[in-house]
């Protein structure tokens, strides 16, 4: 019945809608090279419908750019009423809607459009689509939002970070003395100076140069959907890994040796900055057994970021490994107060072997938790932490050592002696975890609370707490939260989702939210859950067929379709009628603010 007057209400607002009624005027703008507030003006006795309504309604609004919708964020609250003529609730704006829209949502793009569906008392329009024409950033700012903006920064110090400790490695901090060595030795000592900073400028230029091309291959879409990509997790895990052995000694990972002397050759018969690239490439093949596990980590870390990351974490990596180079070059002096190659060398291979080990986890556990094989929960991941980080510890203090080392009888220095500390303390601090305890410091990498079987704590399951394996859909939840007299929370989240972990450890787990979160049922939507639905279903979105094969990839498609959005975590509150309550909560680590919206 509701399609049929769908169809008649189509029919006669096409008719009318020859005489050319425009009751929604349609204005955009550019806010501070951030974002577009795009903003509808209604006329009187009309209404504009919003982009959220249940199946068999009007026509929500939506926006697009070439046929690929976008997520926008409602900005005006809706007005919620039972319409008898749909015998259903129905969200639209009156006199005006204010919509917000992210730059980096739509970025490269001249054109957005808006396709939307109006009503009056007496008459609907049909669909209407509109074309804005999209002012653009001015030249030379950032064009990325503020979350961005913090991730590249973190990506970048995370290279120099990466870069620094390079240098420390066996296959870099001897070859350090022996270039610049080189370098003073030609002609004079102003030219020597000026090379050798050339070639700092050329390793910059190469490690840059691989960042842009990873970025190339691969594509905005295709990194941004790595970090919560169930098998190129398992991918990360098992580099990672592979890395760690080469750095305990099992194995060493060298490229072909001809490679490095064919670029040697080419650097002797040629001249001037040719050359120096020649010679900065050779120093990258040489050391790609100490290098590559540090690029390997920090290129899985920047994949999930942004378009830019690979390339700003390969700036930040190689600014810090150009810049002994450098200035060794122009201050030669210092090179007498530099200490000299030896054991030191293999025992800082040996922690960045611990610290990869640990890392590697992280990404198995993304995928253990997506397909539900439930070999890494997270008494399990933190047994495995609180070993590696204890073994680390007693590495340092000298208590034992690989094959490949030799032995010593020199004493312990301050400095690894605080680092011993600093690792056994870590490993004691987790070992609460195992009965329970939030453990916040670690929220972002361990597995969620609710996958540890063995609590001590009796108030971790104060609120009714449910996922997606236990309800199949959104209405199971509703009538549950109906027969308890409680309101029903969504929750989408993800596996992968390291913002999710910290809202949980950070938010979720405070006591006065979890004190308010005994008047809901939380449903907890996991949106790269692997589990293979049933039956494949067959939607329609943007105009499109597309095919939902698991449990992930429904509730995605329900964020992004009933509530415009597709970032994770978001959070709904839905009342007892099933009508969503005020507007969703997304990522913000406030706990008042979160109170106050759950108000």
């Amino acid at each position: 019945m509701k399609k049929i007057l769908t169809a008649i209400l189509i029919f006669f607002s096409a008719v009318l809608t020859a005489q050319v009624v425009n009751p929604i005027h349609w204005s955009v703008k550019l806010i501070d090279n951030d974002h577009y507030e795009l903003r509808a003006l209604i006329d009187n006795d009309w209404h504009l419908y919003d982009i959220r309504q249940a199946e068999g309604g009007p026509m929500a609004t939506s926006f697009s750019v070439s046929d690929r919708q976008v997520a926008v964020q409602t900005l005006s609250t809706p007005i919620t009423q039972y319409d008898d003529m749909f015998e259903m609730e129905l969200s639209f704006y009156e006199k005006e809607a204010l919509f917000s829209l992210p730059l980096s949502e739509v970025e490269g793009a001249e054109e957005l459009t808006v396709r939307y569906m109006a009503c009056s008392s007496q008459m609907c329009l049909s669909p209407t689509d509109y074309v804005f024409t999209l002012p653009q950033a001015q030249a030379g700012t950032n064009t990325t939002s503020q979350g961005e903006q913090r991730g590249l920064l973190w990506i970048f110090l995370m290279g120099m970070l990466g870069g620094l400790l390079a240098i420390f490695t066996p296959c870099v901090w001897p070859i350090i003395p022996m270039t610049i060595s080189f370098f003073m030795k030609r002609s004079g000592n102003s030219r020597a100076v000026k090379e050798a900073v050339l070639y700092g400028l050329a390793i910059v230029v190469i490690y840059v140069g691989l960042g842009l091309l990873i970025t190339l291959l691969f594509g905005a879409s295709a990194l941004n959907s790595l970090s919560t990509n169930a098998v190129v997790n398992l991918i990360f895990f098992a580099l990672l890994v592979i890395f760690a052995l080469s750095f305990f000694g099992a194995f060493e990972l060298t490229l072909p040796s001809s490679w490095s002397t064919r670029l040697n050759s080419r650097a002797k018969n040629t001249t001037g900055f040719l050359s120096i690239m020649f010679m900065a490439f050779t120093l990258v093949i040489v050391s790609f057994s100490c290098t590559g596990p540090i690029i390997g980590t920090l290129l899985v870390e920047a994949a999930g970021k942004s378009l830019l990351a690979p390339t700003v974490g390969m700036l930040g990596f190689a600014i810090a490994l150009a810049l002994p180079f450098s200035l060794f070059a122009l201050f030669p002096d210092m090179m007498k107060r530099v200490p000299r190659s030896g054991g030191w060398m293999d025992s800082f291979k040996v922690t960045l072997a611990f610290l990869e080990l640990a890392l590697s986890l992280k990404f198995f556990s993304v995928a253990d938790l997506a397909y539900g094989w439930h070999l890494l929960d997270r008494e399990t991941f933190l047994a495995l932490w609180i070993v590696i980080f204890a073994l680390l510890g007693l590495y340092l203090l000298r208590l034992f050592r690989f094959k490949h080392e030799e032995p010593t009888n020199e004493g312990i220095s301050v400095f690894r002696f605080m680092l011993a500390v600093v690792s056994l303390s870590f490993a004691i601090y987790m070992v609460p975890g195992l009965w329970g305890a939030p453990l916040k410091a670690v929220s972002a990498f361990a597995p969620p609370l609710y996958t540890q079987d063995f609590q001590l704590s009796a108030n971790h399951d104060e609120q009714t707490h449910v996922t997606s394996s236990q309800l199949q859909s959104i209405e199971q939840a509703a009538l549950l939260a109906k027969q308890q007299g409680k309101q029903l929370l969504l929750d989408f989240s993800g596996y992968g989702c390291v913002n999710c972990r910290k809202m949980e450890a950070k938010v979720l787990s405070d006591t006065r939210v979890k004190q308010r979160l005994q008047d809901f049922v939380l449903l907890t939507l996991m949106v790269d859950d692997k589990t293979k639905l049933d039956e494949p279903v067959t939607v329609s979105e943007n105009g499109k067929q597309i095919v939902l094969k698991t449990i992930g990839d429904k509730w995605s498609y329900v964020q992004r379709t009933e509530f415009g959005a597709n970032a994770q975590p978001y959070y709904v509150r839905i009342d007892q009628e099933g009508k969503t309550i005020g507007e969703p909560y997304a990522y913000d680590e406030d706990v008042d603010k979160f109170l106050q919206w759950l108000e």
